[in-house]
């Protein structure tokens, strides 16, 4: 398996997106082909002995560019030549931790929707206590019609089902009460067709303290409103890490359970709430295998989203999407 990684997209580009790659390529049955500035890249690891290579493209598309001219304007950057690589075949998935908006643009432009899929939409795993829920959409588009909230929940059900291997999964709607005749016009509408709907398990609407509870397999909502859910839950996770360790320090609670437990507890925790444990979101609806990263992605996350994009590609998931649709 071929994985094209953009080695330019990132706060942490190139340095540890390489890095992440060569901890890949030891851990996951994959090669990975590097794409971006080649003496910016060369020299940082030993291509003979490892399943690396790369692939030059002298351009970057920035954080503050308009994504879908960037990518229309900018056809030797990065993204785009990474893209282009799985639409000729050349590599099995796409990872890019850089521009979002480009990342989505450009699979759009050039791998194109799956046919019968609106808007694509970029399906996160969130850790909770029961396991994992998976968040869509959680960024690709800022607004959404109904059909397009719909085409969300069969496709985030056929990659629980497939690829994080749920039975029967769950599948709520985002919104702002339990009940049926609660939220905008756009949640009721979608609501009824989600009743209606055979191919899923809805289990009605789901608020947002459901997400975390892991009370439903997949929630599904528009990316404006799953991207402000998203960098909430990520900013309140560390905050409430920051400030129990300010008061176990304050209060003598180090001292109280002993550092070695104290220190193991808090790495466990860490570990379970780390964004670097997930590593990368699919894009799902694009007709190819894209992932998206986080733009403060260290090498573990990197190497963790190649995983993800592995086991995105093993399962074949784009098949049930295209027989479900």
């Amino acid at each position: 398996m071929k994985i094209a990684v953009d080695a330019m997209g990132g706060d942490k580009a190139p340095a540890e997106i390489i890095k992440g790659a060569v901890l890949a390529v030891q851990k996951y049955p994959c090669e990975v082909i590097l794409v971006g500035d080649e003496k910016k890249i060369r020299g940082t690891f030993d291509e003979k002995n490892l399943p690396i290579t790369i692939r030059h493209a002298d351009e970057v598309i920035e954080m503050g560019e308009h994504p879908a001219d960037a990518v229309r304007c900018k056809k030797n950057s990065s993204i785009v030549v990474a893209t282009k690589m799985v639409k000729d075949s050349e590599c099995d998935a796409v990872l890019s931790a850089g521009s979002t908006g480009a990342a989505v643009a450009a699979a759009q432009l050039i791998l194109r929707r799956i046919h019968g899929i609106g808007r694509p939409a970029i399906a996160t795993p969130i850790p909770t206590p029961r396991g994992t829920t998976l968040l869509l959409d959680s960024g690709a588009n800022v607004d959404s019609r109904p059909e397009h909230l719909i085409q969300s929940g069969i496709m985030g059900s056929l990659y629980a089902e497939h690829v994080l291997k749920i039975k029967n999964p769950s599948v709520a709607l985002l919104n702002i009460g339990e009940e049926e005749t609660k939220g905008n016009e756009q949640a009721k509408e979608a609501y009824q067709l989600l009743k209606n709907l055979t191919t899923i398990n809805f289990a009605g609407n789901a608020e947002g303290r459901d997400i975390p509870r892991g009370v439903f397999d997949v929630v599904i909502c528009d990316g404006f409103v799953g991207n402000v859910v998203l960098k909430f839950g990520e900013g309140l996770a560390l905050t409430i890490m920051k400030l129990l360790t300010e008061e176990l320090t304050a209060n003598g609670g180090a001292e109280l359970l002993g550092k070695s437990l104290l220190d193991s507890t808090f790495k466990n925790l860490y570990k379970r709430l780390d964004v670097s444990e997930n590593g990368g979101a699919p894009l799902l609806g694009v007709d190819g295998y894209c992932v998206i990263s986080h733009g403060s992605s260290d090498a573990r996350a990197i190497c963790s989203a190649i995983g993800v994009a592995c086991d995105y590609v093993n399962s074949k998931i784009l098949e049930h999407i295209r027989a479900t649709l």
